[in-house]
């Protein structure tokens, strides 16, 4: 609505100098028709003198009206002035709001499916067969493991695929063998994922690694990881680790693609989520994943929106957390160029009646 009050604005000004310029030209040719009357009057000697007072009246009156018009030509701009800049601040100020909104909506469903990752791997890694596949050097209980995990799989597709890590950090059950064979035998050892969740205190605590690209599935993945323990118990001896390795790119591009933009807008508008460091996890333009610094200025706030240095606005939001599940510090961004041209059916509307009463 913001885009109508500078649109009106525009069209009433343009409307006004077009009425004062033609009422100018009137004044102007009034002005010479007076004068032309004077000299005819004067021509005339004594049965002019009468003609000459009505033409020296017009010719005053048309000086008036001059005066007016240059003076109202004056406020005119000044107020259309000052009209504009509260329309362009205002249209900037719910721009910017609406931006924030979105961006903190975006946040806000990746918290939700985190949340459900987190409360995932701490159930499956007390899973009967999960244990026992730690539990046993057996071969058969450990396929089975793996096809409990294909099972869990196919219902879970948000998932790449699933491993079972002992000890020493060697992967013995994956849920997805066939499709991704570079994962059994493999060694986890030292990878974040796994170290933390030897280092858990009990079966309550979760972690979850940094958005990395993993050579195995050649994508980005969410890694979530839980200590196996012994009979699954909360307090049980640590038997190894499960990996749940969630699917980043296609869920959060789902994210960052399916804002409700409107005509016009999407093609110049950028959505991002970054990470506590301020790295670009996902983007809707596909650029800079994993390898673009965002330099976001939230002075300190949750959320917001402000101008940069190249006229760029920007909408942010920081992660709420959801239910038990805190946030990893993760920021929703959204850019928008200075101007953006939307198809607005009421600014259409307003084009034709202003071009009407013109």
């Amino acid at each position: 609505m913001t885009d109508v009050v500078v649109t009106l604005s525009n069209e009433v000004g343009q409307i006004a100098r077009q009425g004062l310029a033609e009422v100018q030209q009137v004044t102007s040719l009034t002005r010479m028709l007076a004068i032309n009357a004077q000299i005819e009057a004067a021509r005339a000697g004594e049965h002019g003198r009468g003609f000459a007072i009505v033409a020296q009246e017009v010719g005053r009156v048309s000086d008036t009206i001059q005066q007016i018009t240059t003076r109202l030509g004056s406020d005119l701009d000044t107020k259309l002035a000052k009209l504009d800049h509260v329309g362009k601040t205002l249209g900037t100020e719910t721009r910017g709001t609406r931006l924030a909104d979105l961006a903190l909506n975006m946040i806000e469903i990746i918290d939700r499916n985190l949340y459900e990752r987190s409360c995932d791997v701490r159930w499956w890694a007390t899973d009967s067969a999960v244990v026992a596949a730690l539990a046993s050097e057996d071969g058969a209980v450990r396929n089975e493991a793996s096809r409990r995990m294909g099972v869990i799989l196919d219902a879970y597709t948000v998932y790449l695929d699933l491993w079972i890590a002992d000890a020493s950090g060697k992967v013995v059950a994956c849920g997805r063998p066939g499709k991704y064979p570079g994962a059994l035998g493999r060694s986890v050892r030292g990878v974040p994922w796994f170290e933390k969740a030897m280092a858990t205190r009990d079966g309550s605590e979760f972690c979850v690694d940094d958005i990395t690209h993993n050579d195995v599935f050649d994508s980005t993945v969410a890694t979530y990881s839980a200590a196996i323990r012994e009979n699954g118990s909360s307090n049980g001896r640590v038997l190894g680790a499960l990996g749940v390795f969630f699917d980043w790119h296609s869920q959060s591009q789902a994210v960052v693609k399916g804002l409700r933009l409107a005509d016009g807008e999407r093609e110049s508008t950028r959505a991002l989520l970054l990470d506590a460091r301020g790295r670009v996890i996902a983007s809707s333009d596909d650029r800079g994943v994993l390898s673009e610094q965002f330099d976001l200025r939230s002075d300190q706030r949750k959320s917001g929106f402000y101008t940069d240095r190249t006229g760029r606005l920007i909408g942010y939001a920081l992660t709420p957390g959801y239910e038990t599940y805190k946030g990893l510090g993760w920021w929703g961004v959204i850019t928008q160029p200075e101007s953006v041209s939307v198809s607005d059916p009421a600014t259409a509307d307003l084009k034709i009646s202003l071009s009407r009463a013109a």
